[in-house]
């Protein structure tokens, strides 16, 4: 007999087990970016991820046993489910789009927007905390946070400190990261949830703004599966310009690839039992492969977007280290 939802728990699994070819690569591909880690190590060390963790939490509420205790429950399910004993702490903003994101690395939070809460039902809620579980499990908070800096950056004032990184082109590449780290977060939602279909409506809700009761699932699957990424010059030009900007890939194609993941068996074999554990994970092969090649490329072009090629952003981000090391940390 199954277990109950509430009682599920995929003991000592890898993130390695659901994470997508995408996430990898791209994963892959910032890694052979130059002083990369040590920069957003340093942006975090400066002080930016405690300002960016006090705006958010500033007029959020903290969940628990007193604030809204079925949605805590949810939270302390959805790790449970990926077996992390550490559950962070869950907070609420007002906020009148459906959205949700974790934020820190050492102490990381997660945050929902009012407006996803009232949107969603209990499946759909446990759907988008599991989401963000999977971020934790499979520790996308570095890149995450650091992305998160950056954005908050764009929309402000340019400090003196921060002259010389193309903070553009670290944005643009962490954004195409993360897309690819979505990916896997949505297998992982499925997983926590043990219901693809869940993963799918939230999605459908989160896009149309109403309510499930509302609205078709199977015309949305439909849609998703009609949603081609072919085209040539300018309408594949156009495509690559607008997602460039996207924090998330579109809706509609999250939709297809969990969909087409589960038709190839990866959802069934893993609730069986037949996944990576921790501490198991079998050596990563060589990258060279064509997703890599393909996010490679996606990474350095996002680094064109902004006027640098790699070697460019690595002498910048190395020449802004040097920089810091004279000032001294204590600056």
């Amino acid at each position: 007999m199954a277990l109950p939802v509430e009682a599920w728990r995929l003991e000592g699994i890898s993130p390695r087990a659901y994470q997508h070819p995408a996430d990898r690569a791209a994963t892959a591909a910032l890694a052979k970016v130059p002083y990369l880690d040590e920069v957003v190590r340093k942006l975090i060390a400066l002080g930016y991820e405690r300002a960016l963790r006090a705006a958010a939490l500033g007029s959020s509420v903290r969940l628990g046993q007193e604030q809204l205790p079925h949605i805590w429950v949810l939270h302390r399910q959805s790790f449970n489910a990926l077996d992390l004993e550490d559950v962070p702490d869950l907070y609420m903003t007002q906020l009148p789009f459906a959205n949700a994101a974790t934020i820190g690395v050492d102490r990381p939070v997660v945050v929902l927007n009012s407006e996803l809460v009232r949107i969603l039902d209990d499946d759909g809620r446990r759907a988008v905390l599991a989401h963000e579980a999977a971020h934790v499990h499979s520790g996308h908070v570095l890149y995450q946070t650091a992305m998160l800096i950056l954005l908050r950056l764009a929309t402000g004032v340019r400090l003196p400190l921060l002259a010389g990184l193309p903070l553009l082109g670290i944005q643009l590449a962490l954004l195409e990261w993360f897309r690819g780290a979505e990916l896997s977060c949505d297998r992982a939602a499925a997983l926590v949830t043990r219901d693809p279909m869940a993963v799918c409506r939230a999605l459908m809700v989160i896009s149309a703004g109403e309510a499930s009761a509302d609205l078709n699932l199977d015309a949305f699957v439909a849609q998703a599966m009609d949603y081609s990424e072919g085209g040539k010059g300018l309408e594949k030009l156009t495509r690559l310009m607008a997602d460039m900007g996207l924090t998330h890939p579109m809706p509609v194609r999250r939709v297809r690839l969990l969909l087409e993941w589960v038709r190839e068996g990866g959802y069934d074999r893993i609730v069986s039992g037949d996944y990576i554990r921790r501490g198991h994970e079998p050596p990563l092969r060589d990258e060279a492969d064509a997703a890599q090649e393909h996010y490679a490329k996606r990474v350095s072009d996002a680094f064109q977007q902004a006027g640098s090629s790699m070697g460019e952003v690595g002498q910048q981000l190395g020449d802004w280290l040097a920089r810091q090391r004279g000032k001294g940390d204590d600056e």
